[in-house]
């Protein structure tokens, strides 16, 4: 990946990667340190160069309209991937489910070292997409909060002018920092909501019981969210075919943000899951902002290394593929690996129960006995 940027941006490779620095403002960009900025600036334009280096087709942003349909381009990229809700009977063992079925055996949650859950999203995704994994943990007796983050969901932020990891996950961070002295809570982090995570497990970690990454990006020390991407790209390419860079302060300027291509986005995040949840999707989701992306983050032993971390993966995930999943299993393994089989990038849609099961086990897992 180091080389490859450099190649793009016309600096000689290199055989480790630059190190990160926390992107500014646009306007502190145009005051001071303009070398330091212009090295940023160079940094940013040469990842978005790998990113749209070999993309295929121009493909029109995500669009957030549902009046508008893109049949024709589906059919220029070929036949769709095997969907459940079309091609085959969704699982017995996770049926769809109606609101009213939205059911959960109660559970003490009175002895557990924490019966609160904070939800945090992926990239482009908000609060919204936690509505049945709410529902069923609620039932379960827990307490259980969704986070908006910058710019995402019902957040009326710009997302072309988040400009940090640490901007982009202020709603997280303010959240815990508000939270009383004894108080802790498990985090979950889907998708890019696992560097959300991360960086508030590194700010926090007394706060925080247990951390979940569901199918997330769990980056080491010194690494960022593009790098998994990027490798998600070698895997199969179809996140680089159907991603959209936006460039809102020009051409010339680094992208602000990232869209995803509406007629891929079902094979892409949704293959198994229920039409309706796809529909809900398709209107709710928004861009995701660039600079957090590229961010690399410090992540010390003593504190992230401190907090018990718990990953699950997603067979069927197109997004951030199994093999990848259990690659950075193996840089950064967690106390334990779980699986939900036949789920897609969405499992609070394609396997809701499955995952709420998965949830309470992880909740339920005495602390560690001290040595």
């Amino acid at each position: 990946m180091g080389a490859l940027m450099s190649c793009m941006s016309g600096t000689p490779p290199s055989d480790s990667p630059p190190q990160a620095k926390r992107r500014s403002s646009a306007s502190s960009r145009r005051g001071g340190g303009g070398a330091k900025a212009a090295e940023i600036d160079e940094q940013a334009l040469a990842a978005a160069a790998a990113l749209v280096l070999g993309q295929r087709g121009g493909g029109g942003a995500f669009d957030r309209s549902a009046s508008v349909r893109y049949a024709a381009k589906r059919q220029q990229q070929g036949p769709p991937l095997p969907r459940s809700s079309s091609t085959r009977p969704r699982s017995l063992a996770d049926p769809e489910l109606q609101p009213q079925q939205l059911l959960a055996k109660e559970l003490n949650t009175k002895d557990l070292e924490t019966n609160i859950i904070v939800l945090v999203h992926g990239g482009g995704f908000g609060a919204w997409c936690w509505y049945k994994t709410m529902s069923l943990l609620e039932d379960s007796g827990f307490k259980v909060n969704a986070i908006d983050l910058t710019g995402s969901g019902i957040n009326s932020s710009d997302t072309n002018k988040i400009s940090s990891l640490s901007e982009y996950a202020e709603p997280l961070t303010s959240y815990l920092k508000g939270l009383g002295d004894a108080e802790k809570v498990i985090l979950v982090g889907h998708d890019f909501g696992g560097a959300c995570i991360s960086h508030a497990m590194e700010m926090f970690p007394s706060k925080v019981a247990k951390a979940v990454f569901l199918c997330a990006t769990m980056l080491t020390n010194g690494h960022s969210a593009l790098d998994i991407f990027q490798q998600q790209m070698d895997t199969n390419g179809m996140l680089q075919k159907a991603q959209e860079l936006v460039y809102s302060n020009g051409k010339d300027r680094p992208p602000t943000a990232i869209n995803i291509d509406r007629a891929s986005v079902r094979d892409l995040l949704f293959n198994q899951s229920p039409a309706k949840d796809v529909s809900l999707a398709s209107v709710s989701m928004r861009p995701i902002p660039f600079a957090p992306v590229m961010e690399k983050l410090t992540l010390t032993e003593g504190n992230y290394g401190s907090v018990r971390r718990f990953f699950v993966e997603t067979t069927e995930d197109n997004a951030i593929p199994l093999s990848l999943q259990q690659s950075m299993c193996v840089t950064n393994p967690p106390e334990k690996v779980l699986r939900l089989k036949g789920s897609d990038h969405a499992p609070f849609f394609s396997r809701p129960q499955a995952l709420h099961k998965t949830l309470v086990e992880i909740a339920t897992l005495p602390r560690a006995q001290a040595s």
